[in-house]
């Protein structure tokens, strides 16, 4: 990087060397005068590099002296620190710079926002805070789409509730919109949909080795499929998974009723009680609390399967009453009798 006279003092390390080295280093340079508001050859400043690097400490500082938090740089002055933090999903960063005043739905180039990056990369907790500081959920992204419908897609669960919280279902038509998106999502084969996106890019992936691996946090799960090349990934794909969760949420949110099978469906698929697609319509069903439900869920701990056993089982634990597994009617809500239901695929 070629030294500037305004970022580096007596031939020492320029601020941007400091930015990486200790909160220490940037206090010094910028008390010996090396200006807050500093930018490299390409043109970014100081402060976005501190933020999209995730250095909460160095952006306060920079904040504290003169930093201008809303001042777009890069090659083209198109970059948002805000933007830039929210990408990374750095949300003490992004916190600090809405403290400081940074104006939480100003565009960057292309027309993206700090919630459009946060909201489309699954980053729920950092949505939050947007959201906590004035964010407009219902701001229409680069392409026209609604942050509920991108957070629908994504499949991240406690974004689409924070969204909501914050009134992103106030627009007509939008939570209709997110939940056909979502329907449409759960019957989608998302690691083949990963794979053709990775081969769209990449070309013929037999170059590669393909892995695909799942993480859960706090009750999401994320699929991920990478390319490796000697061992060592070389690009990939994610995608969150809360998509059984998140129609349940917005079903509720319009009113809709949605069927014993098919809310028993979506907790199967995900195939573990400490997941939200499991958890969230086995609420669904306490909801309810009434003598159909619980028939139902008898009639699931009456089937062969022991992951339907067990979700039957979940069901009438939230209900408060036991299994007992007697007589069952033969009709419910029309979907079947409760003994078809038991084994229903």
């Amino acid at each position: 990087m070629t030294e500037d006279p305004r970022t580096a003092t007596g031939g020492g390390p320029s601020l941007f060397d400091a930015l990486y080295e200790s909160e220490n280093a940037v206090v010094r340079l910028l008390r010996a005068g090396v200006p807050a508001e500093s930018v490299d050859e390409d043109g970014a400043s100081a402060l976005y590099l501190a933020a999209v690097s995730d250095r909460p400490g160095v952006v306060r500082l920079l904040l504290a002296a003169g930093a201008d938090p809303d001042r777009a740089c890069g090659p083209e002055s198109g970059d948002l620190p805000l933007c830039g933090a929210a990408c990374g999903g750095h949300t003490e960063v992004v916190e600090a710079l809405l403290a400081a005043g940074a104006r939480p739905d100003l565009r960057e180039q292309f027309g993206f926002t700090a919630l459009r990056w946060a909201v489309g990369l699954g980053h729920a907790r950092t949505a939050e805070v947007l959201l906590a500081y004035g964010a407009d959920p219902c701001l229409p992204g680069p392409e026209g789409e609604s942050p509920l419908l991108l957070a629908a897609r994504r499949g991240s669960t406690q974004t689409v509730r924070a969204l909501l919280r914050h009134g992103a279902g106030a627009v007509e038509g939008a939570v209709e919109e997110a939940l056909a998106e979502t329907r449409r999502m759960l019957d989608t084969d998302l690691e083949q949909e990963l794979r053709a996106s990775l081969r769209e890019l990449y070309g013929d992936t037999d170059a590669y080795e393909v892995v695909a691996r799942r993480t859960v946090v706090d009750g999401g799960e994320t699929l991920t499929v990478e390319l490796l090349r000697d061992g060592r990934p070389s690009a990939g794909r994610d995608q969150q998974t809360g998509h059984g969760a998140i129609a349940t949420v917005l079903e509720a949110e319009l009113g809709v009723r949605a069927s014993f099978e098919e809310l028993a469906r979506r907790a199967l698929r995900a195939g573990s009680p400490e997941l939200d697609n499991w958890r969230v319509p086995a609420q669904a069903l306490r909801d309810r609390g009434d003598e159909e439900t619980r028939q139902a869920a008898e009639a699931w701990c009456a089937s062969e399967d022991p992951l339907r056993r067990a979700f039957g089982a979940d069901v009438l634990g939230r209900l408060g009453h036991p299994g007992t597994n007697r007589a069952r009617p033969a009709s419910g809500d029309g979907s079947g009798s409760w003994a078809n239901w038991a084994d229903a695929p």
